[in-house]
């Protein structure tokens, strides 16, 4: 599926002329912090790179690569938000994804006129906005956001795989993979994973494993 122009074209014909795409990634991992994003694009783009732009979970990590680079240097204005695991656990993993959301829409300078969010509608923004199923496939500026949010969110889990070794963070980037699952089996949870989460809740009772503070775990307010 390769995703269009058609909602923004539709919109600026209504009169909206700075329309934002918005994204997370991070939703269904078992650690670290949602990251959102929030693209405005200019009217038009002329450049090769267009045409290689996918939901982020179709496409291979180097060109997710590729592309976060020709997309912040194309764009209007890109914002990121973070919800972290204390976050997630205290609200539950769709208010927390929607506050991440929200803060990469409140980065935005200019601020947008209108907002293309995948799936959610955002109720802590006042500004107008449509949720669209399957946005991220569908939607130009929503797949350029998927993009900025997963490369940005991968970055982090690497970083954190350092901190943080034998738990493999690098490779799964904290989604619920075998491997992952037999670390949590045999290391107990760190501090960057989301006690809420079943997997992890269910290891907890038996496990106490402590850790220093992870200074990479960034809450929603201050990102």
């Amino acid at each position: 599926m390769k995703p269009t122009f058609a909602e923004e074209k539709r919109l600026r014909d209504e009169g909206y002329d700075l329309i934002a795409g918005v994204d997370e990634a991070g939703r269904g991992a078992l650690m670290g912090p949602v990251v959102a994003a929030a693209v405005i694009l200019p009217v038009s783009i002329r450049a090769r790179w267009k045409a290689k732009v996918r939901d982020s979970k179709q496409l291979r990590p180097a060109d997710r690569e590729y592309l976060y680079g020709c997309i912040n240097e194309a764009a209007v204005a890109v914002g990121t938000g973070l919800a972290s695991p204390e976050l997630i656990d205290a609200l539950g993993i769709a208010r927390a994804a929607r506050l991440a959301m929200a803060t990469a829409v409140e980065q935005l300078l200019p601020q947008p006129h209108y907002i293309l969010i995948d799936y959610f509608r955002l109720a802590e923004v006042t500004l107008p906005q449509k949720g669209i199923t399957n946005g991220d496939g569908l939607c130009f500026s929503i797949a350029c956001a998927s993009i900025i949010a997963k490369v940005t969110r991968d970055r982090l889990v690497v970083a954190m795989d350092a901190r943080y070794p034998g738990y493999g963070f690098a490779r799964h980037k904290g989604y619920g993979t075998r491997q992952h699952l037999a670390c949590l089996r045999r290391n107990g949870p760190c501090p960057l994973h989301r006690r809420s989460f079943r997997p992890v809740r269910e290891l907890i009772e038996g496990v106490k494993v402590t850790y220093p503070p992870d200074p990479l775990t960034v809450s929603n307010t201050e990102s």
